[in-house]
């Protein structure tokens, strides 16, 4: 009898299921993620060129709106992300007695984390907006609430720092300890696969957000129409994206 043609083993079929939920969860994670750091980055930059305060106050709103909504965004769809991931980790080596996904988490935790640093750092410039729109008194709310949590943030990068550290260390150790990856599964044909389009078109999606951030930094200074076509290109590339 062909492997194909056996009966899956136990708990094949449900940790492909798990699978599954996992790249769902990451998917969402990696929208809300890129979508709030490509509208967040774009209103500011059009706060900058607005020629009035009456055209950049609606600007500074929206920028505020956007960074308000996204802090929870990100860490509910980031933390599901994470639960569904351990849930996979802890089957499989149930099953298993060892882990093949994550091999990358490491990397991926760090990147998701300098984008966490890169929304702070852009919501923290949301009062030099207002004061822009001479709304000085909601400009210096803002700044003093961003004074009394900016210690807190670097705290929690601090630790976050310690803790991955930590943790690559333990990943490095456990797979010194066992000696290889786990023995295949070949009742579940998308282990390990990754669609060729989805990886562009996630590339896409970083590549016009890094040009996004490039000209918050005046680094360059495009078009307003590029402008509105690199948040075009993110938001398209990272909500059609399907792995």
């Amino acid at each position: 009898m062909l492997l194909t043609e056996m009966a899956p083993p136990p708990g094949a079929q449900e940790l492909a299921g798990l699978r599954a939920q996992a790249r769902s969860a990451r998917r969402g994670a990696l929208v809300a993620l890129t979508a709030s750091i490509a509208l967040l980055t774009t209103a500011q930059l059009l706060a900058d060129r607005a020629a009035t305060r009456e055209q950049t106050l609606p600007l500074a709103v929206l920028s505020l709106a956007v960074f308000t909504a996204a802090l929870p965004a990100m860490a509910i769809t980031q933390y599901v992300w994470g639960a569904r991931a351990r849930r996979v980790r802890d089957r499989e080596r149930e099953l298993y007695a060892t882990a093949f996904s994550g091999r990358a988490r490491a990397l991926a935790r760090l990147a998701v984390a300098g984008c966490w640093a890169v929304t702070l750092l852009l919501g923290w410039t949301v009062p030099r907006l207002f004061d822009q729109a001479a709304q000085y008194g909601v400009a210096g709310t803002l700044s003093a609430v961003i004074e009394a949590t900016a210690p807190v943030a670097v705290a929690a990068g601090a630790l976050f720092l310690l803790w991955w550290g930590r943790d690559v260390a333990l990943t490095v150790a456990r797979a010194l300890r066992s000696g290889g990856g786990a023995p295949g599964d070949p009742w579940d044909p998308g282990r390990g696969m990754r669609r060729r389009e989805g990886t562009l078109l996630w590339t896409g999606a970083a590549v016009a957000i890094a040009a996004l951030l490039g000209a918050r930094a005046h680094l360059w200074e495009p078009a307003t129409g590029i402008v509105y076509g690199l948040l075009t290109a993110a938001l398209v590339c990272g909500v059609v994206t399907d792995e």
